[in-house]
């Protein structure tokens, strides 16, 4: 019970505290970029939305596509201090999510060694989990702004799943078996996704610059490496501080 009442407190601790971070950082990075690509897709939206207008034989078949559009479109916040809000909601709850999981694996790591994971170990399990769940399937599956047409969400969510597990599995046979044939069966489950390739358009046709692009790119990118890096060594250490006072604890009922 002590052990599971350290990766909650630690998991809950962390996860606030970078899931408050990253939305502080995204305010300056990400979030700035997603408004001046809007302003395109809301332009591109203008300009068809007025052709239909002028072209009576297209109005029923626009009509009919406006519907289902605003049909299948789900709720969202408005913009300010409402959007803000659920994205720094949003950013502790996967916060909290990953820290769990980190401070599962530093469980099950201080149990078979005996020692508490230190904060530069966290920060080598952080970085783990940034090229796992960042840089692998950014790879093959960059992010992408508004109004950039991209393939099929439910074929990407499936090529960027196979991609983070192969490389979680890869990385676990490189790392902890240490041999040859091992870390040649990693590399492969590691590269494995990208020879078979990530679902794409054969042509996209956006008026959001590429520049753009490549700048939320690099901007998504740089948060998610200062996302995991603290993440990691934060759980790390808040975990060793709940784990080192609950087996105090037992040695005094002991």
């Amino acid at each position: 019970m002590g052990t599971f009442r350290s990766i909650v407190f630690s998991s809950v601790i962390a996860g606030f505290t970078v899931g408050l971070i990253v939305t502080g950082l995204q305010q300056f990075g990400t979030v700035p970029l997603i408004l001046k690509a809007e302003v395109f897709e809301k332009a591109v939206e203008a300009h068809q939305g007025a052709h239909a207008a002028a072209s009576p034989q297209e109005t029923v078949a626009s009509h009919s596509h406006s519907d289902h559009v605003h049909a299948a479109e789900a709720w969202e916040p408005r913009d300010g201090l409402e959007r803000n809000a659920y994205t720094a909601a949003a950013n502790v709850l996967t916060a909290i999510g990953f820290a769990l999981l980190l401070a599962g694996f530093f469980s099950v790591r201080s149990g078979a060694t005996g020692e508490s994971v230190s904060w530069h170990e966290g920060l080598m399990w952080g970085l783990a989990g940034f090229v796992v769940f960042t840089i692998a399937p950014g790879i093959g599956l960059p992010p992408e702004l508004p109004g950039v047409p991209t393939a099929p969400l439910l074929s990407r969510q499936i090529w960027w799943g196979v991609a983070a597990l192969a490389t979680a599995a890869g990385l676990g046979l490189v790392v902890f078996r240490r041999s040859v044939p091992a870390s040649i069966a990693g590399l492969m489950l590691i590269v494995l996704p990208h020879l078979i390739g990530a679902p794409e358009l054969e042509h996209v046709d956006t008026n959001v610059p590429s520049s753009l692009s490549h700048q939320f790119v690099v901007a998504v990118t740089l948060t998610s490496l200062v996302f995991w890096s603290v993440l990691g060594g934060l759980t790390s250490i808040a975990f060793a501080y709940f784990d080192g006072e609950s087996v105090k604890r037992h040695q005094l009922r002991a």
